[in-house]
């Protein structure tokens, strides 16, 4: 609508050069020639006309595609002295600048704002090109966490911190990792995240750096809190009762023979037997204790699930018909296939499914429920429920704990080991209970 009266000057114009040009053809046919030195002019000052009108469009089009070409929308196009045919042209160029401004202003103030949210928070970022390594912007944050002013392209961070610099050039696209640095003659622990993303046919990396130093030493205290009040609950299960039967001994060794009694042997020697006894069952504690730090390697490889289903089904079957309890297996994806150490993760399952049994075992219909789905994000998921007793909630918390059990029986080291497993994996297990209802343990892989 913008162009209609310009493209109806246009169609005039070559209206006219056509019925010029007919009008001179006609005269030619009848032979008037002498009528050409009329029509000949004529012609030729419509020619010029048409050429010069196009040449303004031409040089208007030119200048506009040159402001938008160099991003120069601040040009404002004289619509008020232009020709009148190119009016509507100049109005139009200026109406699509005032647009493209608009866009740009808002484009910048987005820009600045996401600028001030970036530099307040306590996390450091910086983007770069990948094939250059060319520095696109870096926050305030990285430059304290890393007293680094300047970076031009990432890697110059290599003169700076070397070991930091392999570890981001190592680390894959969506993946994170907890290093450690050393600022001021203090080792600083950094969630380090990669994230790429492409624009303009050129792939750009984004690196966030997280000081998560008293995150995870606050986590840590709390760990170590909880594992050294149960390693303490149970070496004073051991080592008080050693203790006083050792003192019992002592006085009966010190009173032996006085008043000629000889049974006090008998008791001597029940007495040495308890304490080796229980000498040997805290030494299988703390066995038990270096057991967990054992795994440390994994064997991936990719495995059918049916297959491990019907591994473990074969073998935990014998136990299960003897204690009448029904196992539903439920694989609706017989191609399913998981990424595992198969020897590790059915360790895991075994101890759930041990756990399970021993949970239903008072249950007047005991079942247990062996699930392989696929969970959010298209990752695995195996999950072992049964109809047994379940746990509280104040329980739910510490029974990944090492040592911690609710069976008197129970070394505690089971579902620790279990954990560790699946934390090895990247994965993790996570516990559903409700007291009376029964329990659902999940291996997230």
């Amino acid at each position: 609508m913008v162009f209609k009266r310009y493209e109806w000057r246009l169609m005039l114009r070559v209206l006219l050069l056509f019925l010029t040009l007919l009008a001179i053809s006609l005269i030619i046919v009848k032979g008037l020639y002498w009528f050409l030195l009329i029509g000949a002019p004529i012609v030729a000052f419509e020619l010029l006309d048409f050429l010069k009108f196009n040449k303004k469009a031409h040089k208007e089009v030119e200048q506009f595609v040159e402001s938008v070409h160099y991003r120069d929308f601040s040009r404002h196009f004289d619509v008020s002295h232009a020709p009148i045919e190119l009016k509507p042209l100049r109005k139009g160029f200026n109406d699509i600048n005032d647009t493209f401004k608009n866009i740009n202003r808002e484009r910048e103030t987005q820009y600045q704002y996401l600028q001030k949210i970036l530099e307040l928070v306590d996390t450091g970022i910086i983007s770069y090109e990948h094939e250059s390594g060319q520095i696109g912007w870096l926050n305030e944050s990285f430059k304290k966490i890393f007293d680094i002013p300047y970076l031009k392209t990432i890697h110059s961070l290599k003169k700076r911190d070397e070991a930091l610099y392999n570890e981001v050039m190592l680390l894959k696209s969506g993946e994170s990792k907890v290093v450690s640095i050393t600022r001021n003659k203090q080792i600083i622990k950094i969630l380090l995240s990669v994230t790429a993303m492409r624009s303009e046919d050129k792939l750009y990396k984004l690196l966030a750096f997280q000081n998560v130093s008293e995150a995870l030493d606050e986590t840590e205290s709390k760990a170590w809190q909880k594992l050294l009040n149960v390693m303490t609950h149970e070496i004073m299960n051991s080592v008080a009762p050693i203790s006083s039967l050792a003192d019992t001994l002592k006085n009966w060794l010190q009173n032996y023979g006085k008043d000629g009694d000889k049974t006090d042997l008998e008791d001597l020697e029940l007495g040495i037997d308890t304490i080796k006894r229980r000498s040997e069952g805290l030494l299988k504690f703390t066995e038990s204790y270096r057991n967990l730090n054992k795994i440390t390697k994994l064997d991936m490889k990719s495995v059918l699930v049916r297959d491990l289903f019907e591994n473990l089904n074969n073998l935990m079957q014998p136990t299960l018909a003897k204690k009448n309890i029904e196992l539903d297996i439920v694989l609706r994806d017989m191609q399913m296939t998981i990424d595992m150490d198969v020897n590790l993760v059915e360790q895991t399952l075994i101890n759930l499914l041990v756990n399970a049994i021993d949970a239903v075992k008072d249950t007047a219909t005991p079942c247990l429920t062996l699930t392989a789905e696929t969970g959010a994000n298209n990752k695995p998921i195996i999950k072992i429920a049964d109809n047994g007793v379940g746990m509280p909630p104040e329980l739910l918390e510490k029974i990944f704990i090492p040592f911690f059990s609710t069976r008197k029986t129970g070394s505690g080291i089971g579902l620790s080991l279990c954990k560790q497993i699946m934390m090895l994996h990247k994965g993790n297990i996570q516990v559903q209970s409700i007291e009376g209802e029964g329990s659902a343990f999940i291996l997230l892989f």
